[in-house]
């Protein structure tokens, strides 16, 4: 079979910001494994900055048997769109879609859309194999664990699949059909890594313990470090993203990480995330140790009240403790900041915009809460009838879609640019950015902000 998996082309939040955007890679796990079998090949949209006209002309001369198309919950139109462009080449293409919105509004979106024929849920390698296999063997369909699909008018859902317990045995992704040389951040060529899925926290927002699980499991050292040398010494990548929700959950295995890129002398710098109550002084100097130069904690919020309403579990001292000892052995510390929970009161937002001046990070990442499909928030705001839109190019995270007890969405859309402003425009960040990042944050400051009006909606608000 000839195998077409597509990232659609699509508006991304995250583009727009930093100027750059990751690979696909769930895309590239998927092709490892049927690429012994089949003819696959990877459109990246996004970062080939494709238009619908490309898309439609790849497609076409391609002329794939089946369609693979990834989708965040913000690109579901998009992906829609994907779907309905290979039916019409070629109305017998088999359409599938997965995701994280997939996976949880699997009738949705098989109704929604009646170009897509197979929505697979959860983790997808195993499934989506199986229904390549059945689909070439023409073999029954109702076997296939975490795979629904249309049956006349009705949507059959089969069971959910078991989570994988040795992520060891996933193929490594496929590099080599991502246009690797092409991602890059401030010109310089970046790569990303997942080295663990799972996360056993209850956070209100998160959908990740939802969609891999809540055990927590870790790819070897051994082939994390297999991975790290195909980026660092095939394509010339001395830039890191691991991905993992909390990469430090495992005290001895992000050290040992750590200092198996010392040991190896691998020559990459890099990022990873923590929880603050996962972090110490001694994964710090490890992570420094081994090339790691900035550590990005969800910080959330300031106020404890809505810390216990997120179900986050740690409280504003020890993350003021964590980003210290970060900041302490060189590390640059993110925080990540949400407003716009549903109960907040302006004294919480405020408590969240000045804790994120006072908790001492060098970078601040703020966003609206946003209740996407599948997480207790969204059910949460179901029950009491809090969604505003399900026009899913909204859940972005920087629109709100929900409606809030004490704000207004022009208010809490103006606090979260207020929220921005007080941090990088801090005369002392301002000064430090200068002398660090020679005015990078100040640039992208003004060129996102100011051109989109941004003091005149603050005055408004004022």
């Amino acid at each position: 079979m000839k195998i077409l998996l597509v990232s659609p082309p699509t508006e991304s939040a995250i583009k727009k910001v930093i100027g750059t955007t990751g690979p696909p890679l769930g895309l590239a796990y998927l092709a490892s494994m049927v690429r012994n079998e089949h003819d696959v090949k990877i459109v990246d949209s996004l970062v080939k900055n494709l238009d619908w006209k490309d898309a439609e002309r790849i497609i076409r001369n391609y002329d794939p048997d089946m369609v693979g198309i990834t989708a965040t919950t913000s690109m579901i139109p998009d992906a829609y769109k994907i779907a309905r462009i290979s039916k019409k080449i070629n109305s017998n293409v088999k359409v599938v879609m997965g995701g994280p919105h997939v996976t949880f509004t699997p009738n949705k979106t098989l109704t929604e859309c009646s170009s897509v024929d197979f929505a697979v849920r959860g983790e997808g390698e195993y499934t989506f194999k199986e229904l390549v296999d059945s689909i070439e063997n023409k073999s029954e369909l109702k076997k296939i664990n975490g795979l629904s699909y249309k049956n006349g008018g009705n949507v059959v859902n089969n069971p959910p699949r078991e989570l994988i317990r040795n992520v060891d045995e996933i193929p490594l992704p496929s590099y080599d059909l991502l246009p690797m040389r092409e991602y890059k951040f401030d010109k310089l060529n970046f790569g990303t890594i997942v080295t663990s899925r799972g996360c056993p926290f209850n956070c209100v927002f998160c959908s990740s313990s939802l969609q891999f699980g809540k055990r927590w499991r870790g790819h070897s050292i051994g082939r994390v470090m297999e991975e790290l040398s195909i980026l660092r010494n095939e394509y010339k990548i001395r830039e890191i993203e691991f991905l993992d929700d909390t990469f430090t959950l495992v005290k001895p295995r992000a050290i040992g990480i750590s200092n198996e890129i010392k040991k190896e002398k691998l020559d990459i710098s890099w990022t990873a995330s923590s929880r603050v109550d996962t972090f110490s002084e001694e994964i710090a100097e490890a992570m420094k140790r081994g090339g790691a130069h900035t550590v990005y904690f969800g910080l959330e919020s300031g106020s404890q009240k809505t810390l216990d309403f997120i179900g986050k579990g740690i409280t504003p001292r020890q993350s003021i403790v964590s980003v210290r000892n970060a900041v302490r052995h060189g590390l640059r510390a993110l925080g990540s900041f949400i407003i716009g929970f549903p109960n907040e009161t302006k004294e919480d937002v405020n408590a969240t915009i000045k804790f994120s001046d006072k908790v001492g990070v060098d970078l601040a990442q703020f966003t609206v809460a946003t209740p996407y499909p599948g997480t207790r928030l969204w059910n949460y705001a179901l029950a009491n009838k809090l969604i505003t839109t399900m026009n899913w190019r909204k859940f972005t995270t920087l629109t709100p879609v929900m409606k809030l007890k004490n704000f207004t969405s022009k208010q809490i859309s103006n606090a979260l640019r207020s929220a921005y402003l007080k941090f990088y425009l801090n005369p002392k960040r301002i000064i430090k950015d200068i002398i660090d990042d020679k005015g990078f944050l100040v640039r992208w400051m003004f060129s996102h902000f100011v051109k989109d009006h941004f003091f005149k909606d603050i005055l408004e608000a004022i």
